[in-house]
């Protein structure tokens, strides 16, 4: 997605006139701070309001996550306007590359942290705390145009869209591997098949794979990951693009960027195996039922927290109620406060490494 940069500068001609009318010249403190709205919503915890803060924060990852933490940034920002917050959403995976060579504070990243990935950042000095923030369900979706296909099983979807169905040109081309699969929406229309999706430095494309890809490929002593002949995309608008502008599509994304475009797309439902076809909502991604749930997490470098007020301040705002809200402003599912307290306590305990 398009990098969105927090830039929050000062009330410089309040202040020049202020000084003008004291008159005295005198030194001034660096800081100015907008008006607060109210006392919940300004002050982060362990913090008198943040007006005295000052630095920079630095943040990259999943283009998932990054919509929550945009959000996050800005409103942390509008009160701490001495502290300058970039976030872009490269994917996941690259955004794990950035911040275990310690280039960013914070990886967004909608996938938990991989082994290796932990043990090359504690290679380099980083030290992750992992903090889930959201639940996602990933959403498969077609063209609103499309009215041939309504619900499809994993089985099915490994008949379109596993390493099995490469070069697969048309639906109905995935008729005889999802007879041999049992997948129970077949036979497919005949109709062209156009899938733009995710691409391997997605969180999202990992996540599809390990949920719907990767058992039936196991059994079939097939490669986990999809069929390499599609359009891929690091950027959830290009793939909303790609799917909404061909009729018959087929492809996948963040449950946030349907919601955000279901005047161009249509979610399909999901049958993760035991015959019930379910629609992606907020109710059926919170408990599950919706087979391609998933957890999106943020990581914060703890060795980085001595030397930056700053972004010990804008993870404690994250994950206060009002930062949290921003979960369902940017159209994912909330936690449970239960397990926010859990993430809460994970966080100020500062347990580095996965979260088993």
């Amino acid at each position: 997605m398009k990098s969105r940069i927090v830039r929050l500068v000062g009330l410089i001609a309040v202040l020049a006139l202020v000084i003008a009318a004291c008159g005295d010249g005198g030194a001034e403190d660096g800081t100015t701070t907008a008006p607060p709205a109210d006392d919940e919503t300004t002050t982060a915890p362990g913090e008198d309001g943040g007006g005295d803060l000052a630095g920079q924060i630095v943040i990259s990852g999943s283009s998932t996550v990054e919509p929550i933490t945009a959000r996050v940034a800005e409103a942390f920002g509008g009160m701490n306007s001495g502290v300058a917050i970039s976030v872009d959403g490269p994917g996941t995976s690259d955004g794990f590359v950035l911040f275990c060579n310690g280039e960013t504070d914070i990886s967004d990243a909608s996938r938990s942290i991989k082994e290796e990935e932990v043990a090359t950042c504690q290679e380099n000095g980083v030290e992750p705390i992992e903090i889930k923030v959201a639940i996602d369900g990933l959403s498969v979706l077609t063209s609103i145009a499309n009215e041939a296909v309504s619900c499809l099983a994993f089985t099915d979807l490994y008949a379109l869209l596993g390493i099995e169905s490469t070069g697969f040109a048309n639906w109905s081309d995935a008729n005889d591997l999802a007879a041999e699969l049992g997948a129970p929406n077949a036979p497919y229309p005949d109709a062209p098949l156009t899938v733009t999706a995710p691409g391997e430095e997605s969180g999202t494309f990992d996540s599809f794979v390990e949920i719907v890809l990767e058992g039936i490929a196991e059994e079939r002593g097939q490669d986990p990951n999809p069929r390499p002949d599609y359009v891929a995309s690091p950027n959830d608008n290009v793939i909303i693009e790609g799917i909404s502008g061909n009729d018959t599509s087929l492809g996948w994304v963040g449950y946030a960027f349907f919601v955000e475009n279901q005047d161009v797309v249509k979610a399909l439902a999901v049958d993760g195996g035991d015959g019930t076809c379910v629609d992606p909502t907020p109710e059926t991604i919170a408990s599950n039922e919706y087979p391609i749930s998933r957890p999106l997490f943020i990581y914060v470098d703890a060795n980085k927290l001595d030397a930056k007020p700053e972004l010990v301040a804008f993870v404690d705002y994250y994950l206060t109620e009002a930062g949290l809200a921003e979960v369902g402003n940017a159209g994912y599912v909330d936690l449970t406060p239960e397990e926010n307290a859990e993430w809460l306590a994970n966080w100020e305990a500062r347990n580095v490494g996965k979260v088993d």
